[in-house]
């Protein structure tokens, strides 16, 4: 059986951004930092989430908050000047903005 899972809970990196299509889809792009203890590293982690609720787009939040992120691994492809290209992301099913560590 395979199962491709994943949960963040991390930190904004940078502001979030939308993107409104013609068709009146919307996606959003966040960038999760994740600290992992050993070996003392942080990780920034793409995530997209299409169609995001309102209240999502309308809270604006700054690099810092907290969240979490509930979704799957996904390989994008595109061709640049360098060739073919791939990144792996998170395409999310949920995002969850969460007030400050101890205020929750």
């Amino acid at each position: 059986m395979d199962l491709n899972l994943v949960v963040l809970c991390g930190r904004l990196a940078a502001p979030v951004e939308i993107r409104q299509f013609e068709s009146g889809s919307r996606l959003a792009r966040y960038l999760v930092t994740v600290r992992s203890e050993e070996p003392r590293r942080v990780d920034v982690v793409p995530v997209t989430l299409w169609d995001p609720p309102a209240e999502l787009v309308d809270a604006e939040p700054a690099p810092g908050r907290p969240v979490w992120v509930a979704g799957s691994v996904q390989r994008r492809f595109w061709s640049g000047a360098e060739g073919r290209r791939s990144r792996l992301e998170v395409v999310a099913d949920q995002v969850c903005l969460r007030s400050e560590a101890g205020a929750d």
